[in-house]
C-alpha cells in the first residue's frame, strides 16, 4: 500500500514519456516532409520561372515567381513553427525524464546542481544535505539563482522557524498549494529553459542597482549632446546644399570631445548590462506565467506572490522596458554599428539616462520581485518533490499550549528518503521529554548510523516545510545538532578525536543555552577516537550531563556497558539493531528493537574476510 501511489506516479510519468516520444517521432517525420516540400517548391518554382523568362513571358514569370515565393514562405513559416514546438516538446520531455529519475533515485540521469554547506554547520554534512547524491541534489529543481539560494537557506537554517521572515506554517501551506499545480511548475521551468539552459541569475539583475550611475548633471549633458548632434546635422546639410562653409566640423569636434570625456564613466556600465536582457527575458516569462494564473483556490500562493500580481503598473511592463534599454546599451558589442549610431545621435547618453530613471524607480521594488520569485521557485522545488513522492506525508507541528505537553517527536513508518523504495526499511520512534534519550546499540553494519541520519534528515525536511518519508510524523519545534560524520581537519591542525570533542562541546553548549526550543542531538559512536577505558568513562559522564539538560536525542555506541545506565534512570532507554546468521552469512533486517543488543558480529566479519580471530588461530 505504501508503494502503490508511488508506482502509480511512476507509471503515469512513463506513459507521458512514451506519448511524448511518439509525438516527437511524428513531429520529426512531419519536419522531414516540410523540408522535402520546401526543396520541391524552390526547385519547381525556379525551373518554371526560368522557362517563362527565357520565352519572354515576363508577366507570367513574375506572377509565378510571387506565387511560388508566397507558397515557399508559408511553408517555411509552418516548418519553423513545427520546429519550435518540437524544441519545446524535447525540453518538456527532459524535465519529465529528470522527474522520473528523481522518483527512482536514478542518479545517473538526475540533473544535479552544486551545493556547498556553510563551514562548521551543525548537521549539513552529517545528514548528507550536500554532495553528488545528497538531499539537496535530489530536491533542487529550481530555475533561478534566487530559488537555489532560498532552498538552501530553508535547509541550512532548519533550526529557525522563520528564515528570511517566512513563518513555517505559511511556508508549508505555500508548498502544499503548489504541489498539485504540476503544469504551472513545468511552465515556469520550461519558460526559462527555452531562453537559455542556464538558471535565471537574479544577482546579475541586482547588480544594476548596486552602484549608481556616476555621471553628474546627466540630464544637462544629454540635452547638450543632442543639441550638438542636431547642430552638426543641420550645418552639414547647409554645407551640402547651399555651399556654406564647413562650420559643422567645429560642432562635431565639440561633440566628439564630450563623448570621449564621458566614455570612462559610461564604460563600466556596459559590463553590467551586456547580455543582461536574456536574464530579464527569463524573469518576464516567469512573471507572465504567474500573471496568467488566477490562484482562486490557492490563497497562500496569491498572498505570497502579491507583489507580482496586484501592481497597478505590472512588473512585466517595467522589466520589458529595462530589457529594451539593456539591449540598446549592448550595441557596444558591435563596434561599427555602435560608432554609426553615436555619430548621428548621443545613443549611449540617451540610453544611460533612460536606465538611470528606470533603476531609480525600481530600486525598492525589483529586489522584492526577485525575492518573491526565489520563494516561489524554492517552494516549487519542494512541491515537485512532494508530487513525485505521493506516499510521503505532511508532518504535523504541535503547539505546546498544554502544561503537560512533552516536546519531541513521534513517527511511524519512518524511512530514509535517499534509499530506494524497494530497499527502504521503515521504523517507528517515540522520543519525548527534555533530558530523555535513546541509547542505540547493535552490530557493525546493522543500521545504527543510517537510522540516526533517517531521523535527522526527515526532521530537516519537516522544518524546511516539505513532506517526510513516513506514514505519520508529529513533532514540536527542535534545534537539531549532530555528531555523526566527523573528519579530521588538517588545514586547522585538528585530529579526528579533537574534531569530535569540539562537535560534542557544541552540542553541550546548545542543550544548556536559553532558547525557545529544546535540542535534538544525534551522536554516532560517541568518543570513537579514543581508547576503550577513557571512551566509556567519558561517555557515561556526557550522558549524565545530557539527562539534566534541555536536550533529547539518540546516541549510538558499541559499548554495551553504557546500556546499564537505563537500569537506574527513567530518562534513558535502550534500543538496538541485530543480525541473524543463515548458512554462515550475516543477514540484517535493519529493524529497531527495544532493549540492548544481545549479539555482536565483529569477529564474524573478520573471519569471513580471512582475518585471524581467536577461534581460527
Amino acid at each position: 500500500m505504501l508503494f502503490s501511489r508511488t508506482n502509480q506516479r511512476r507509471d503515469a510519468l512513463t506513459r507521458l514519456l512514451r506519448r511524448g516520444e511518439r509525438l516527437t517521432a511524428q513531429g520529426n517525420a512531419a519536419s522531414q516532409r516540410y523540408s522535402r516540400w520546401r526543396l520541391t517548391i524552390f526547385l519547381l518554382g525556379t525551373v518554371i520561372c526560368i522557362a517563362l523568362f527565357q520565352n519572354a513571358w515576363f508577366h507570367s514569370g513574375n506572377m509565378i515567381f510571387f506565387i511560388f515565393l508566397g507558397i515557399f514562405l508559408a511553408t517555411t513559416w509552418f516548418h519553423q513553427r513545427l520546429k519550435s514546438r518540437l524544441r519545446r516538446l524535447a525540453l518538456w520531455l527532459t524535465i519529465k525524464k529528470d522527474l522520473l529519475a528523481r522518483l527512482q533515485l536514478d542518479w545517473v540521469n538526475i540533473e544535479v546542481q552544486t551545493h556547498h554547506a556553510p563551514p562548521h554547520h551543525h548537521f549539513a554534512l552529517d545528514l548528507d544535505l550536500t554532495g553528488p547524491h545528497s538531499l539537496l541534489a535530489l530536491l533542487d529543481t529550481t530555475f533561478s539563482s534566487n530559488g537555489h539560494a532560498q532552498l538552501q537557506s530553508w535547509f541550512f537554517q532548519a533550526n529557525n522557524p522563520e528564515p528570511n521572515g517566512l513563518p513555517w506554517q505559511t511556508r508549508q501551506t505555500f508548498i502544499q498549494e503548489l504541489t498539485p499545480l504540476s503544469r504551472l511548475r513545468d511552465r515556469c521551468l520550461l519558460a526559462t529553459r527555452l531562453i537559455s539552459a542556464n538558471p535565471l541569475d537574479g544577482t546579475r539583475i541586482l547588480s544594476l542597482l548596486q552602484e549608481s550611475i556616476a555621471i553628474p548633471n546627466l540630464s544637462r549633458l544629454i540635452i547638450t549632446a543632442s543639441s550638438l548632434c542636431a547642430l552638426t546635422i543641420i550645418l552639414g546639410l547647409l554645407t551640402l546644399f547651399t555651399g556654406l562653409s564647413n562650420f559643422w566640423v567645429f560642432s562635431l569636434i565639440i561633440y566628439v570631445g564630450l563623448y570621449f570625456s564621458l566614455s570612462g564613466s559610461i564604460a563600466p556600465l556596459f559590463g553590467r548590462v551586456l547580455a543582461l536582457h536574456v536574464e530579464l527575458e527569463k524573469l518576464v516569462t516567469v512573471i507572465t506565467t504567474l500573471e496568467q494564473s488566477t490562484f482562486s483556490n490557492q490563497p497562500t500562493i496569491r498572498r505570497q506572490c502579491e507583489a507580482l500580481l496586484t501592481q497597478h503598473t505590472r512588473p512585466t511592463l517595467r522589466l520589458k522596458e529595462l530589457s529594451r534599454i539593456c539591449q540598446g546599451l549592448s550595441v557596444k558589442a558591435h563596434p561599427l554599428i555602435h560608432l554609426a549610431l553615436n555619430a548621428f545621435i548621443p545613443w549611449d547618453l540617451l540610453y544611460v539616462g533612460k536606465l538611470h530613471r528606470l533603476i531609480t524607480a525600481l530600486r525598492d521594488t525589483l529586489p522584492h520581485w526577485l525575492e518573491t520569485i526565489g520563494q516561489f521557485d524554492a517552494a516549487s522545488a519542494l512541491a515537485r518533490y512532494a508530487y513525485v513522492n505521493p506516499n510521503y506525508q505532511w508532518p504535523q507541528l504541535e503547539t505546546p499550549n498544554q502544561s503537560d505537553h512533552q516536546p519531541g517527536l513521534t513517527t511511524q513508518g519512518l524511512g530514509h528518503p535517499l534509499i530506494a523504495h524497494s530497499q527502504r526499511i521503515r521504523n517507528d520512534l517515540d522520543l519525548r521529554g527534555e533530558g530523555h534519550m535513546l541509547l542505540v546499540t547493535g552490530s557493525n553494519m546493522s543500521g545504527k548510523s543510517t537510522f540516526l541520519r533517517t531521523v535527522g534528515i526527515n526532521l530537516c525536511l519537516a522544518q524546511a516545510g516539505g513532506p517526510v518519508c513516513a506514514t505519520t510524523f508529529s513533532w514540536s519545534w527542535l534545534q537539531l545538532y549532530c555528531c555523526i560524520r566527523v573528519t579530521d581537519a588538517l588545514d586547522e591542525g585538528l585530529s579526528y578525536f579533537y574534531a569530535e570533542v569540539k562537535r560534542l562541546k557544541l552540542i553541550l553548549d546548545a542543550v544548556h543555552a536559553i532558547t525557545s526550543s529544546p535540542v535534538l542531538f544525534l551522536i554516532d559512536e560517541i568518543y570513537r577516537g579514543t581508547n576503550n577505558r577513557e571512551r566509556l568513562a567519558g561517555s557515561e559522564a556526557f550522558v549524565q550531563v545530557l539527562k539534566r539538560s534541555r536536550g533529547m536525542g539518540m546516541i549510538s555506541t558499541h559499548d554495551l556497558e553504557l546500556t546499564h545506565l537505563a537500569d537506574t534512570n527513567g530518562h534513558i532507554r535502550n534500543a538496538h539493531f541485530q543480525e541473524s546468521v543463515e548458512d554462515g552469512t550475516l543477514h540484517f533486517d535493519y529493524q529497531l528493537r527495544p532493549g540492548p543488543c544481545p549479539t555482536t558480529n565483529a569477529l564474524r566479519i573478520m573471519a569471513q574476510e580471512g582475518l585471524p580471530t581467536p577461534d581460527n588461530l
